[in-house]
């Protein structure tokens, strides 16, 4: 008999209190690809659609100031 059980929803960690800077590498490289440096999607990171916009924003930023490479 196959037990059935209720997905556990991700949670937006920025409704959470977390904060995303593009000054701190650690963190945006959470939101990026390892492999070819690319924005995760939604899905990925469990970010509400208005956090996912902010994470974009400060992960070009991160780009732009040559804090994280464009590509890998």
């Amino acid at each position: 008999m196959a037990e059935f059980y209720k997905k556990k929803k991700k949670r937006c960690r920025m409704c959470d209190g977390q904060t995303v800077d593009y000054k701190n590498v650690d963190i945006i490289k959470k939101y990026v690809s390892a492999d070819k440096g690319k924005i995760l999607p939604r899905r990925v990171t469990g970010a509400c659609a208005k956090h996912q916009r902010h994470i974009a924003t400060q992960v070009k930023y991160a780009r732009f100031m040559a804090l994280i490479p464009f590509v890998k």
